[in-house]
């Protein structure tokens, strides 16, 4: 790899490690891009109690980059800073949340879609579920927002974990993959799924993107500076050269 655009910080409370660590760990891994893409703050419903922390809070985003973008100046000479964020589309406020990103100077987004909806009341989408209509539905709200043209890339796009019918599985990802080709948008094969032993990255949904013909970008996906660049990475070009995926090394920033 030498680029990899998704990269968690501590402000979502569930990374560790400060935003020069990772620029240090990114030379030192040989990568010539780093996009800081930490899970956007939705400010409508941030304040509710969690049991565990999901996103930065909104008051953190005006930091959040400028912290990114002081770095970018200092390492200039020696890597590619990127400010950005890992966002789902969530239709009733998406239209605010761009107002917000765009304040802060944000410059790209790629699609991490935990929940469907507006996310209250759902269930998180890598829950294991017999239902065709949620996989359905998982289907029809990423394709709208790729139909959207803002996002750079589709990261983990088969975290949604439908357990069901292979037939129902094979038509609504072949749908999903279709849009996202149509729409010019790589799928992301995420190294967090490889790294921590998850349901994803789906053998069965990248044999559909191999056959659709998708771009595809690996993505570290990193919770801690030691991820950029670890064994996670072989695991994932091994993948991607066993099913014959058009890999890409870099993506052209889709600015929001």
């Amino acid at each position: 790899m030498i680029a990899n655009y998704h990269t968690h910080t501590f402000r979502c409370g569930h990374a560790t490690g400060s935003d020069r660590d990772y620029a240090e760990q990114a030379v030192r891994a040989g990568l010539r891009i780093l996009g800081f893409s930490d899970h956007t703050p939705y400010e409508y419903f941030d304040s509710r109690p969690r049991s565990r922390p999901m996103r930065m809070k909104p008051e953190e985003l005006p930091e959040y980059a400028e912290s990114v973008r002081a770095l970018a100046a200092e390492y200039r000479d020696r890597l590619e800073i990127r400010l950005g964020v890992e966002a789902e589309y969530y239709p009733k406020y998406f239209s605010r949340l761009l107002e917000l990103l765009r304040e802060s100077g944000v410059e790209y987004m790629i699609l991490g879609q935990h929940f469907l909806g507006n996310e209250i009341g759902e269930p998180y989408s890598g829950r294991p579920t017999l239902d065709g209509k949620t996989l359905a539905r998982y289907v029809s709200q990423t394709s709208e927002a790729l139909d959207t043209g803002l996002f750079t890339c589709f990261a983990h796009p088969d975290l949604i974990r439908y357990v069901g019918s292979r037939k129902v599985y094979e038509r609504e990802m072949r749908k999903l993959c279709r849009a996202a080709r149509e729409t010019d948008t790589p799928l992301e094969l995420n190294l967090l799924g490889i790294r921590e032993g998850r349901h994803y990255p789906n053998p069965r949904f990248w044999r559909i993107a191999a056959e659709e013909g998708n771009a595809v970008i690996l993505g570290s996906d990193a919770h801690s500076p030691e991820q950029l660049g670890d064994r996670a990475e072989t695991a994932a070009l091994d993948m991607a050269e066993r099913l014959g995926l058009r890999l890409l090394e870099t993506l052209a920033i889709r600015r929001i």
